[in-house]
């Protein structure tokens, strides 16, 4: 395999340089001219959180030579624990700004690039289109499915990763020599289904080590060489400390990358992954300070907690009857239909798909969503009570 940066964008490795990635130019597999391949390439990050922290930070430290950061989102104290690009002094900080700034010291002789957005069907062309290669560390379906469209009409790998808990994945979606992400997951999810990291937790160490692995990937796409993750899928289990390959087939009926694609540009993915805001009457919400009044002055309310037992334990919700998500439907004789029901859990998103979960199982009922969930509850209501 040869690498992706054409001869014509290599220039010669000054002094310094030849200094800095002297372990690099005593590997056969790299020498000079890998080392310049890797000076010319530009590589676009999209998320700079659990993977994109070592996957940028590996990625500056090996001379790639223009990085692109993709993140709306500000740094926050649970960050810390696993996004390692960042410090306490950057709390509160936009994420591409703090990172670009951890690069730039490790390594000055690289670009960093900033993009403080979300990557939509709108820009997403436009972006991805002035790099070599994609990297992804998104962790919600609409974005992966976004990256992974785009890469295929723009033919640029798109280096893949996602974690949970303690298990992670890694492969290298490159439609030109084998599958794409849809070849691997048709159709998302039902919302709701799988929690997010944010819900459901996850080893800090973990996106360290997948993120290190999009790194290797990454950088054995830019110098050549090597067996790539085109066509395997890699999964990493660190509590059990194994992993394994299976075998990743491209789909000739893909409707993106197929032999006939149905899909030929981009989509709305908030739609297509059921998160979109046409799915009929929409969800009445009640603020954290308006059900503690409700609560306060005895009016006919149940307070349904569909979190798991787990994540009760770091926060009870008193008086609230526990029914886990994936209960609701089948326990829906217990709910009383002339009470109005709230669903509570931690951020508010997962009681959003358990109220239309129900619906659609024909429950008639009053019900209503805690906005913003029980962190909301210990910020404005009892602030003795820990947000986690």
């Amino acid at each position: 395999m040869t690498g992706i940066i054409p001869d014509g964008r290599l220039a010669d490795l000054t002094r310094e340089e030849l200094v800095r990635y002297s372990r690099h130019l005593l590997l056969p597999e790299v020498g000079v001219e890998g080392q310049k391949r890797l000076k010319a390439s530009r590589v676009l990050i999209v998320g700079t959180g659990g993977l994109g922290a070592p996957l940028a930070l590996y990625l500056a430290a090996a001379g790639v030579g223009t990085l692109g950061l993709v993140d709306c989102d500000l740094v926050e104290a649970s960050n810390l624990q696993r996004q390692v690009i960042f410090g306490t002094r950057d709390l509160d900080r936009p994420k591409t700004a703090a990172a670009a700034d951890r690069l730039k010291a490790l390594n000055p002789g690289i670009t960093v690039n900033t993009y403080n957005m979300r990557l939509t069907s709108r820009n997403a062309l436009a972006v991805i289109g002035d790099y070599d290669v994609v990297a992804d560390g998104t962790d919600n379906y609409p974005s992966r499915y976004l990256v992974g469209d785009a890469c295929v009409f723009l033919k640029k790998p798109d280096v893949y990763a996602s974690i949970f808990q303690f298990e992670g994945q890694a492969t290298v979606f490159d439609a030109e020599r084998g599958p794409c992400y849809r070849c691997l997951y048709p159709s998302p999810p039902p919302p709701g289904l799988v929690p997010s990291c944010g819900e459901g937790g996850v080893m800090g160490v973990l996106p360290g080590i997948l993120g290190t692995i999009q790194a290797a990937e990454v950088i054995k796409l830019i110098v050549g060489g090597g067996r790539p993750l085109i066509g395997r899928l890699h999964i990493v289990d660190a509590w059990l400390m194994r992993t394994v390959d299976v075998k990743l087939d491209k789909n000739p009926d893909c409707p993106v990358c197929g032999k006939s694609p149905t899909i030929t540009e981009l989509v709305d993915y908030e739609q297509f992954c059921g998160l979109g805001d046409d799915r009929g009457e929409e969800v009445p919400s009640v603020t954290a300070g308006e059900l503690k009044s409700r609560l306060d002055a005895g009016d006919r309310v149940q307070v349904i907690d569909i979190r798991e037992p787990h994540e009760r334990s770091l926060f009870r919700f008193g008086g609230a009857v526990p029914v886990p998500f994936g209960q609701l439907v089948r326990r829906m004789d217990e709910f009383d239909p002339s009470a109005d029901l709230v669903f509570i859990c931690k951020i508010g998103q997962r009681s959003l798909y358990a109220i239309r979960a129900l619906r659609e199982a024909g429950y008639g009922g009053p019900m209503f969503n805690l906005k913003d969930g029980v962190n909301a509850w210990a910020r404005e209501v009892d602030p003795d009570l820990d947000a986690y």
